[in-house]
């Protein structure tokens, strides 16, 4: 793992990763030590993308449930929990589809 300073990469850019070998994780740090770490996307970038925004979304249930002074959450629990939050979002897209064709609806009738 290679290591470049915030301040570097500001300025420098694209410039400034040239000496890091291809898939090579880097370690942006700046003043008060390590801040972000570059990590090479190789393969299906939709599909770890996928992986990545369920890792921290099962991240923030369990810590929302320890915070609470809940029992651990399972991973089925969890499941269920994001498939909730999926339909309601999915419901209310649907709701505002069928919205915006009654709008229409009444323009062409006006």
């Amino acid at each position: 793992m290679r290591q470049v300073s915030l301040r570097e990469f500001r300025t420098r850019g694209a410039k400034a990763l040239a000496a890091v070998p291809k898939g090579e994780t880097v370690l942006l740090a700046g003043q008060q030590g390590p801040a972000y770490f570059l990590v090479p996307a190789m393969g299906d970038l939709a599909a770890q993308d996928k992986d990545l925004r369920l890792a921290l979304a099962r991240a923030s249930l369990r810590e929302s449930a320890v915070a609470a002074a809940a029992f651990p959450i399972t991973d089925e629990e969890i499941e269920q929990e994001i498939q909730a939050v999926r339909a309601e979002r999915a419901a209310r897209a649907g709701r505002a589809a069928r919205s915006e064709k009654r709008i229409e609806r009444k323009k062409k009738i006006a």
